[in-house]
């Protein structure tokens, strides 16, 4: 069956003949003359067909295919009758029917679909690699990537990017652990030409080590906490009072920079035990004493206004922590 259709262009003053060929694949010649088309005609219908104007160019043929195939491209004869043939890379074009179910087994091997990995309570964030292989016989094109938070974050070359059969390639995944605590649980969602994947991160954040301490170390502390409360975030004490809550809130700020003394199994006599307050507490006494600390004992301050080193919203962030999780042993007065 023959074929036969007009293409118009005004860029560049360019006339395109499509004359379909005999062939009962789905190839046709293209004949391209490039002089000023006639605009004498333009206002009128358009006709049946635009003979090309020999002599200015040759054919080039057009092999083109169904979606998710290759589309060969070769040039035919030169404007001066040479035989010259020029060839451009294969176009892979993807079948995107697939695109919105699974992906299935065999196109991609993961060296492990779930990752996982332990940290300590002073690691600012969890870094994770996934690499994989492309076994399948057409190439695999990444199209979107997603994450299940903001403090996620997958490192994948621009999209779209194409995964040729074969291969092997692989991307970073970063989660950043500032004011985290426990376990986490993270998914990266990969969606491709092929099917879309769920990849599963999980991250153990460890308790904070008190570090040991001689009974002579211990000794020297507390004389100089004596003398000035404010020591503990100074010298070798910051290391353990400060550097540990940097970025923390909640409950990871409270095992960075209370716990370490208050929950201590070797906590000294004049460091009371959070849990057996003898007065009454509520979320403005929490308040007072951490920002404030307290004159003539060990307690410093800890509001940077203050000398300390943790900014109001964490400081607030304790307080909730605190009035939710220590309720008041001594009834109120009021």
């Amino acid at each position: 069956m023959k074929l036969r259709g007009i293409f118009l262009c005004a860029f560049a003053g360019v006339v395109f003949n499509v004359i379909g060929g005999g062939c009962a694949a789905d190839t046709h010649s293209v004949m391209i003359a490039s002089p000023p088309p006639d605009k004498s005609r333009a206002s009128g219908p358009l006709p049946g067909e635009i003979p090309a104007r020999s002599g200015i160019m040759g054919e080039t043929n057009v092999a083109v295919r169904t979606a998710g195939t290759h589309f060969p491209v070769t040039g035919g004869t030169s404007a001066a009758g040479t035989n010259a043939v020029v060839t451009t890379p294969p176009v892979y074009v993807p079948d995107m029917s697939q695109a919105s179910g699974p992906l299935p087994d065999g196109i991609l091997v993961w060296d492990g679909t779930t990752k996982e990995t332990n940290v300590t309570a002073e690691a600012t964030e969890a870094n994770f690699t996934f690499s994989f292989t492309n076994v399948s016989t057409n190439p695999v094109i990444f199209l979107n990537v997603s994450t299940s938070c903001h403090c996620t974050t997958a490192k994948l070359p621009p999209r779209p990017w194409t995964i040729p059969a074969g291969t092997n390639a692989q991307f970073d995944v970063v989660v950043d652990l500032a004011g985290r605590s426990g376990m986490l649980l993270k998914t990266v969602n990969i969606s491709t030409d092929r099917g879309t994947k769920t990849l599963m991160l999980k991250v153990t954040i460890l308790p904070p080590v008190t570090p040991v301490m001689s009974e002579a170390d211990r000794a020297s502390a507390l004389a100089m906490a004596k003398t000035n409360r404010q020591a503990v975030f100074q010298g070798e004490c910051a290391v353990c009072h400060v550097k540990r809550g940097v970025g923390k809130y909640n409950q990871a700020l409270y095992d960075a920079d209370c716990a370490i003394c208050h929950e201590s199994k070797n906590r000294a006599a004049m460091v009371p035990d959070l849990h057996a307050i003898k007065a009454s507490t509520n979320a403005e006494f929490w308040r007072t004493w951490m920002t404030h600390g307290k004159p003539g004992s060990l307690m410093p301050a800890f509001s940077t206004a203050d000398g300390g080193p943790l900014s109001n919203t964490q400081i607030a962030s304790l307080v909730t922590y605190l009035n939710q999780t220590i309720p008041s042993q001594v009834p109120s007065s009021q």
